[in-house]
Parts: structure tokens; sequence; C-alpha cells
């Protein structure tokens, strides 16, 4: 798994979007029991945080020690430093895994294989994203799609193409759960919008390879406004896992 996500840490928790309540409230639906879930890949806790109002027990994990540093505190969340693919936690041990926005950065097959280990039958898996980001204001939103698709277009990491696919191409052994189409909104000020565009990876790899920061571009080109209305997409993959 990549690491694209330690330096800028504190930043990812201020400016990253969230997911809808009406997600967690259809994952309590279909939830049987609710005694113990592993947030995968973690984060700040941003779903770690939301899983406390379903589950009893949260076992969140990262890679990143510094996000870990980040992660909101919760009687109910116990945090470790460990990888997707291979973790100390017990055989048939979870009611549910969950993944908000990494699963395309995983080894997909030995993640998968310890989902099925540290899972009991007919456990749950919810696999979590945000599609790309609609801006409700033509202009602001012809400057976005120009960064990502063509001054960033070839310092995207690959596996980044499963976001635009939003997680369909993704391997998933288990059988899956139609999903509602949700959607998170947000109206955001100048500075929470180029906060948010700060955090993309391909930006990252672009100002390590070339020096500068095209974000100084962008904010000088950016038109005077209080807020903007955006829209991210939820990538909602759920499946229940079949021993």
């Amino acid at each position: 798994m990549k690491d694209n996500f330690s330096h800028g840490s504190a930043q990812y928790a201020q400016f990253r979007p969230g997911y809808p309540k009406e997600v967690f409230e259809f994952l309590n639906s279909v939830a049987s029991e609710g005694e113990r879930v592993w947030d995968c890949a973690t984060g700040n806790g941003q779903v770690a945080r939301e899983l406390v109002e379903i589950f009893d027990r949260i076992e969140a994990t990262d890679l990143s020690e510094n996000q870990l540093k980040n992660a909101v505190s919760h009687p109910k969340i116990t945090y470790s430093q460990q990888v997707a693919e291979h973790t100390n936690f017990p055989d048939n041990y979870f009611d549910c895994v969950t993944v908000g926005q990494a699963i395309h950065w995983f080894n997909f097959e030995a993640f998968n294989a310890e989902v099925n280990r540290v899972s009991r039958n007919g456990g749950l898996i919810a696999l979590l994203g945000y599609g790309n980001s609609i801006t409700l204001d033509p202009q602001i939103q012809a400057m976005v799609t120009e960064l990502y698709e063509g001054k960033l277009l070839k310092y995207w990491d690959p596996e980044r193409l499963h976001i635009d696919e939003e997680y369909r191409t993704i391997p998933f052994p288990f059988e899956e759960i139609e999903v509602p189409k949700f959607e998170a909104r947000y109206h955001w000020t100048p500075e929470q919008l180029l906060g948010y565009l700060g955090t993309w990876s391909g930006l990252k790899h672009y100002r390590e390879a070339m020096g500068v920061d095209p974000l100084i571009d962008f904010a000088q080109k950016l038109p005077n406004f209080e807020t903007v209305e955006i829209v991210f997409p939820t990538l909602f993959k759920l499946g229940r896992i079949i021993k």
C-alpha cells in the first residue's frame, strides 16, 4: 500500500470532505450485529467517528503514524499502525470492515484475503469514497477540471483511475448488496476550496517534480466569491462475507 498522505496530515484532516449521514444510516439498517468493526486505512478517523453510533468497538488502523496523530479521539475507537494487507487481529473477529477513500491503494488480492480471515461469516464489508467534485459554478469548475485533467494529468498515480471509474472495476469477491446513490454537498469559501485541492496526491507529485506550486497561479486566477456549492458523489460498495 502506498503512503501518499503522511505529509500534510493536518491539512488532510481539515479540508477533506466527509460522507453524508444517510450512508451510515443505511449501513446500520443492513448490519445484523453491531459489536466490532475494523476501519482500515482510517486516516484521521473520519469514518471511525461515524461508526461509534453503530458499533460497540472500532479498531482503526492506518499505515501513516502522522495520520493517526491527527485522528479524532473517542473511547470506542482504538487506533493502531498496521498495513491493510496484514494485521494482528484474530480470525473471525469482526462484524464489519470499512475502508474510506483508500481501497484503490491496496493490494486487492492480499487485502481481500485478510478481510476473509478476520471477518465472521455473514459480516459486512463497506468500501466508501467520493468521486471527483462537481463545483456548481461553471467558471470555477472549468478551472478545477483543467487542473485535474490538464496540468496534473501525468502526475496522478495509476491507482487514481479506480476513483474515476467509481470503484466499479475493483475486485470484490463478496456477496454485493445494492445501495442507493448518495452525495455530499458543501458551501465552501475560497480557503476551503484551495485547502482541499492542496490535499490532492497529484498536486503533491507535481510540486515535488517541478519545484513550484500550481495552486499559486490557480488562486490568482480564481474569481472572487464568498462561497461556492460543491457536490461530491459518494462511492459506496457494500458486500456480505460468505465463507
